[in-house]
């Protein structure tokens, strides 16, 4: 009687990935689904009332206020002799063209801000929720390049102070890379 003591000379260890439990778990997958998705597609039957809704659009008007200085030599911008914005300049800020100082900029934007919110129904209305942020006014702010932070800063702190949630700033955009040779 002989006995075999190995299988024929090839000690190789196998290389195949046991996928019994991987289709195992895949069919265990797909039976559940089958169950579950019937379930949670059950409704009950309804009819829902037709509304028509116009979203309420106010016509707010915005605040623009340019941000600049004085040039090296005092002079104002809009003179003829005004050089550009300097950064050791004084801070001076315009309500669209008009010259404001920071307290009255404060003022002045908190009573634009009372009347826009009176036009839209005041207390009442934001109660009930008929007034939205984005209903409200907005303050644009643009800045001279040469302008320093503490200006704009000032504008911006000047704002918050009157009430508005919302400032933005207005820039040009860059010039093409081309024409900048």
């Amino acid at each position: 009687m002989a006995i075999s003591s190995g299988g024929g000379g090839n000690d190789t260890p196998m290389s195949d990935i046991n996928t019994t439990p991987l289709v195992d778990v895949m069919l265990v997958l797909l039976i559940v689904f089958l169950i579950a998705i019937p379930v949670a597609i059950q409704t009950v039957k309804m009819e829902l009332p037709v509304v028509q809704f116009e979203p309420t659009k106010a016509k707010r008007e915005n605040v623009l206020l340019s941000v600049t200085t004085t040039d090296v030599s005092g002079n104002e911008p809009g003179s003829d002799a005004y050089q550009g914005a300097s950064p050791s300049g004084e801070c001076r800020i315009y309500w669209n063209v008009t010259p404001v100082d920071s307290t009255e900029l404060v003022d002045r934007a908190a009573k634009h801000l009372k009347r826009e919110f009176d036009a839209l129904g005041g207390e009442e209305a934001a109660k009930s929720g008929a007034i939205t942020p984005d209903m409200l006014p907005e303050a644009h702010i643009r800045g001279d390049v040469n302008t320093p932070y503490r200006c704009i800063g000032g504008a911006i702190y000047s704002m918050q102070m009157a009430g508005f949630a919302r400032v933005g700033f207005i820039s040009s955009p860059f010039p093409p890379l081309d024409s900048a040779k």
